[in-house]
């Protein structure tokens, strides 16, 4: 009972910790921000793949019918941290950026026969960005304006998800998250001549609602040694009921006097409804490879933006802001003897890759896609009692880029440790 509760306590301190930002993207200034791809320490050496994945020693978050194969002896508790460097470049112009942040804190159990509990803290995207623009005005007095554009903050969930095992080889379950969180975005208008006015521009946040997300997994023998599982997932598209805020503030620099327009939006924001199709093959735990496909339809939400009517500001929903995004995943692992208490003839050996479409529709052109690459390695933590704790070790490279864009190469590592200790055995002693 005192590891649960030292459990819970870690779960609890990483909600505080996964308020940091996790970005320098400028593209995180659009939408939501930098959406995360919400994988945990054994599958992003994978680069995410995991609708098929049915292993009773991980916590795989992504689809929660996984939950029902916990195993009846154990709590597995999993943490992970990340460093990133990501490297810039437009039109010429490079520029290099880190960061490095705690990712998630996850843990399951099985409650009861066929049943299994998870909860934890997840990402859901972030905002992280610095950067200003000067040009020169054109007059005779070589007048220059400077745009400064910066944003900060990002949604979470903390969530708890139970998964159902009615019949062999077939479970369902569900993900039940709160989320929140909040973003604030400017942009500062500055000029060099102090008698001209400026206007600057401030956009924020606030979340706090309810996020759904279900799961199904039907897994049956291929052969003797060789089993197949299909996933799919679901999730809820609604309203999260926040109301976002624009100001514009306009200033004349001479007499500091200021005239500020203020809209809200009501009940402005909106998750899309996502559908989620996989496989994974398994060779006797020792090679699994399969592939994921994932389709979130943002293009069916709405989203407030800025416009001009009659010359003046306004501040009101539209469509046509995002883009359905579709994600399609592959990869395994390969591990050469699973129940080896053997060090080197335990570790699994991962590697995958991905190909995301754009998310966002900037000035109206497809906004950035994704290509990302994945490689990691699994080290079972050795004691006298058991081999079930694992140390994930993964390094992973995306690509993202658009025509006529800025394009980033994010280099990322994550460190994740699996405690899966047997802590609800009874000894017995004769």
């Amino acid at each position: 009972m005192r590891k649960f509760i030292l459990t819970v306590c870690m779960v609890a301190a990483a909600v505080a910790v996964s308020a940091q930002s996790g970005t320098n993207s400028p593209y995180s200034q659009y939408g939501f921000g930098k959406l995360s791809d919400q994988s945990t320490g054994f599958n992003r050496g994978m680069n995410g793949l995991a609708l098929g994945f049915r292993d009773g020693n991980q916590v795989n978050y992504l689809n929660p019918a996984s939950y029902a194969t916990a195993d009846s002896l154990t709590f597995i508790f999993d943490a992970g941290v990340a460093g990133q460097l990501t490297a810039f470049d437009e039109n010429g112009l490079k520029k290099n950026a880190r960061n490095a942040n705690f990712e998630y804190a996850v843990a399951a159990f099985r409650a009861l026969p066929h049943l299994g509990v998870s909860f934890g803290v997840m990402p859901f995207s972030n905002v992280g960005y610095n950067y200003s623009s000067t040009q020169n005005v054109g007059d005779v007095n070589n007048t220059t304006y400077t745009n400064t554009y910066s944003g900060s903050g990002g949604l979470h969930q903390a969530y708890l998800g139970f998964g159902w095992e009615p019949f062999r080889g077939f479970s369902i379950g569900v993900n039940g998250s709160y989320l929140w969180g909040d973003y604030d975005r400017s942009v500062v208008n500055s000029y060099s001549d102090a008698y001209v006015n400026t206007l600057s521009k401030y956009y924020s946040v606030d979340v706090a609602n309810y996020k759904l997300d279900a799961g199904m997994q039907l897994s049956f023998k291929l052969g003797k040694k060789t089993s197949l599982t299909l996933g799919a997932t679901y999730g809820y598209g609604h309203k999260i009921n926040a109301d976002p805020s624009y100001e514009v503030i306009s200033r004349n620099s001479q007499t500091s006097v200021s005239d500020t327009t203020r809209f809200v939006v009501k009940d402005g924001l909106e998750l899309p409804t996502t559908f989620g199709a996989g496989f994974l093959v398994d060779y006797e735990k020792r090679i699994r490879f399969g592939a994921d496909f994932s389709l979130q339809k943002w293009a069916d939400t709405e989203f407030p933006v800025d416009v001009e009517k009659n010359n003046q500001p306004s501040y009101e929903l539209q469509k046509g802001y995002f883009k359905d995004v579709k994600k399609i995943t592959v990869g395994g692992e390969y591990c050469r003897n699973p129940q080896s208490r053997r060090f080197f003839s335990s570790m699994r050996f991962k590697a995958g890759a991905s190909y995301t479409t754009p998310y966002l529709n900037i000035n109206g052109a497809d906004g950035p896609k994704e290509l990302g690459v994945s490689a990691g390695v699994s080290f079972p933590v050795i004691n006298q009692w058991n081999n079930r704790s694992i140390l994930n070790l993964s390094g992973q490279w995306v690509r993202t880029s658009g025509k006529g864009m800025l394009t980033e190469n994010t280099f990322r590592i994550t460190i994740g440790l699996t405690f899966n200790e047997r802590w609800f055995m009874k000894w017995k002693v004769e």
